[in-house]
C-alpha cells in the first residue's frame, strides 16, 4: 500500500515535470496541472515542493533562465530577444532575475565565456543548484529523471481520528502573514463572551488557497476559535464546521514563518510514504501558545492533514 502511494504522487509530479521541460514557452496553467494529479492546488503544489525541493513555478522560472544562460553561451542572439524568450517583459527585469541566479549580469556571464580565464578560474556553468537534478535540455525526447526527496523524514506523524470542531471565524484575504489582524478583531469578538477562558479553547488558522495560483491579495483564510457546542456567538463572526474523520498530525516548534516548509515536509516526505491519500476538507493550524509572550523557537503549531 505504502509503494502504491508512493508511486501514485511519484507518478502525478513525474507527468507534471515533463510538462513543464516540454513547454518552457507557455505559460503554466497551475490549476490544471493540480487537477491532472487529482489533486487540490492547495494540496498538489506542497506536495510536489516537498518532493521536488521546489515548486512547479519556481522550476519552470530557473529552466528558462538555465536556456536563457545557455543561448547566451551558445550564440550571439541580442540579451533583449533572449530575455523575452525567458519570458521577461523587459530587459531590465531579465537582468535583475538573471543577476541573482548566476550573480552576474548577462552580458557578463555572456563575456565570460569569450574571455581568457586566468589561473584555474571555473568557465560559466548553466545548471543552476536544484535538488531534483532536473535541468534544462534542449532535446524534448530525453528521458527526464527526476531525484526525489529520498531521506527518512525526521517528522512525529501520527494518524488521529479529529471530531467534529466548530468554530467562530474572521474571514481574512490578504497575504497569509497579515492575518493576525484577522485574530486581532477576533480576540475582541470573542473576549468579552469569556469563552477564551474555557478548557477546549484553541486558536486555529485555516488556509484555502495556494501560493502559486492566486496572488497574494486575493488569498483567503480564517482566523479561528473552538468554541462548545452550547455557546451563543457575538455578533461579528461566523461559525463554521470542520468535518470529524482521520487527520494526519505534527507539532512544528519555530517560528510562523517556517510553517510553509513543515507542510512541505509532512505532504511531500511522510505522506507518499505512509501509504496514505489526501481526503476532503480543509488542512488548518492550531496555535497553542501565543506569539505576544513566546519566543519565536519555542512557539507550538500543530497541522492537520485531513485523509480519505
Amino acid at each position: 500500500m505504502k509503494t502504491e502511494t508512493r508511486s501514485f504522487y511519484a507518478a502525478a509530479v513525474q507527468r507534471t515535470v515533463v510538462h513543464i521541460t516540454r513547454t518552457l514557452d507557455e505559460a503554466l496553467d497551475l490549476t490544471a496541472l493540480a487537477r491532472a494529479a487529482a489533486l487540490s492546488p492547495f494540496h498538489f503544489h506542497r506536495i510536489f515542493r516537498g518532493m521536488v525541493g521546489e515548486t512547479p513555478l519556481e522550476m519552470h522560472r530557473r529552466l528558462r533562465l538555465e536556456r536563457a544562460a545557455q543561448a547566451l553561451l551558445a550564440g550571439d542572439a541580442g540579451i533583449t530577444a533572449i530575455a523575452f524568450d525567458a519570458g521577461y517583459e523587459t530587459h531590465e527585469a531579465f537582468t535583475r532575475a538573471f543577476r541573482q541566479a548566476y550573480g552576474r549580469s548577462p552580458s557578463a556571464f555572456r563575456q565570460g565565456a569569450i574571455d581568457p580565464r586566468p589561473g584555474c578560474e571555473r568557465p560559466p556553468q548553466v545548471e543552476l543548484a536544484a535538488p531534483s537534478g532536473v535541468h534544462f535540455c534542449g532535446d524534448p525526447t530525453r528521458e527526464i529523471v527526476i531525484r526525489f526527496t529520498t531521506e527518512e523524514s525526521i517528522m512525529n506523524v501520527t494518524i488521529e481520528t479529529m471530531p467534529e470542531l466548530r468554530v467562530a471565524t474572521v474571514p481574512h484575504v490578504g497575504p497569509y502573514n497579515e492575518i493576525s489582524a484577522a485574530f486581532q478583531r477576533l480576540g475582541a469578538l470573542v473576549g468579552p463572551t469569556g469563552l477564551l477562558g474555557r478548557p477546549e479553547a484553541a486558536m486555529l488558522g485555516i488556509y484555502y488557497d495556494d501560493l502559486e495560483t492566486t496572488p497574494p491579495e486575493q488569498l483567503r483564510s480564517d482566523a479561528a476559535f473552538v468554541v462548545p457546542a452550547d455557546a451563543r456567538l457575538p455578533e461579528g463572526v461566523t461559525e463554521k464546521r470542520l468535518p470529524a474523520g482521520r487527520y494526519a498530525h505534527t507539532t512544528h516548534v519555530g517560528p510562523y514563518t517556517q510553517l510553509g516548509d513543515a507542510w512541505s515536509r509532512l505532504m511531500g516526505e511522510w505522506l507518499p510514504r505512509s501509504g496514505q491519500r489526501v481526503g476532503e476538507g480543509s488542512s488548518y493550524e492550531i496555535y497553542r501558545n501565543n506569539p505576544g509572550n513566546a519566543p519565536p523557537d519555542q512557539l507550538r503549531t500543530e497541522l492537520y492533514l485531513p485523509l480519505a
